[in-house]
């Protein structure tokens, strides 16, 4: 399917292109563009989804509290087959604080949950980002994959630990939601890595990827963001002591201690996304994450 940029921001936001300014993407096209009017903007296009209006008006509501979100400017509305949609186009800054990352991070985090609106008020955040779908209702251990048309569970992609490990993280989130903590859920940022925030020194400047908001009990939210928070910052996922930093400032900047069934519950989350993301790449004979971390992430999770 193709996309005519310069004909969708006449339509939508009423003034021609003027200069394109960057062009690319992984799972959708995005374009920078500058308008005619002096505007810079981004647009996005991709398939469509039910989950992306309930993320537009998570971006929206944190925009206006003053989070360091764009601004939605329109959209998200199908055009040729493809849900596009525009915010302002926020340049600049770093893929890391200045000082003291975990905190920073975590502390950001913690924010965005705060100010995020209830997970019943903004209608459906499904099917969620598959590295976050522990918890799918596919046959297998695995989701389908975000970015290949692998089947994971295929029995030509065996892979024993990584596979047991993903069925053993699986068996340990689903005790969690049954407990009290476990079905409480909050709305925050599935893809929390380096890459998709930028910092202007110690200050957030801007926040990528609203298209990653989900809804997940606390602890598996940020889990899953203490195990992938320094990529892009750094070449690889989060350590075992940078992992537990950032759920320890997590609980100081929320201002709660967690029991510890929710930090070992952060942990399971954590190693799921790790262990989703390192049987992608095994299909291309890409090492990721250990099986002696795995191992030790499973105890910790007390799986």
């Amino acid at each position: 399917m193709t996309f005519d940029v310069a004909r969708w921001c006449a339509e939508r936001l009423g003034s021609p292109v003027e200069e394109v300014l960057f062009a690319g993407g992984h799972l959708s096209r995005v374009h920078g563009v500058r308008l005619a009017d002096g505007r810079e903007v981004t647009v996005k296009a991709r398939p469509d989804s039910p989950r992306l209006a309930a993320c537009t008006t998570v971006q929206r509501a944190l925009w206006t509290a003053g989070f360091p979100a764009p601004e939605p400017l329109a959209g998200p509305a199908v055009d040729n087959g493809l849900a596009v949609s525009a915010e302002r186009y926020v340049p600049g800054g770093d893929p890391a604080p200045a000082t003291e990352h975990a905190r920073r991070f975590a502390g950001l985090l913690a924010r965005f949950v705060a100010l995020a609106p209830p997970a019943t008020a903004i209608g459906t955040l499904d099917p969620p980002p598959p590295w976050t779908a522990w918890d799918h209702g596919v046959d297998g251990v695995w989701p389908a994959a975000d970015d290949r048309a692998d089947d994971l569970n295929a029995a030509g992609h065996a892979t024993p630990w990584i596979d047991d490990t993903g069925a053993r993280v699986r068996r340990r989130l689903a005790a969690f939601a049954r407990t009290e903590a476990g079905q409480r859920r909050v709305v925050g940022h599935g893809d929390w890595e380096a890459q998709n925030l930028r910092w202007a020194g110690d200050e957030p400047l801007v926040v990528h990827d609203w298209d990653s908001v989900t809804a997940a009990p606390e602890a598996v939210l940020v889990g899953l963001a203490a195990a992938v928070w320094p990529c892009g910052m750094v070449p690889r996922a989060a350590t075992e002591q940078e992992s537990a930093a950032f759920v320890e400032e997590y609980q100081r900047a929320a201002g709660r201690a967690w029991t510890a069934g929710e930090v070992e519950a952060s942990w399971a989350a954590g190693l799921w996304v790790y262990a989703f993301n390192t049987k992608k790449a095994s299909l291309d004979g890409v090492p990721w994450l250990d099986p002696r971390e795995a191992e030790r992430r499973l105890v910790l999770a007390g799986a």
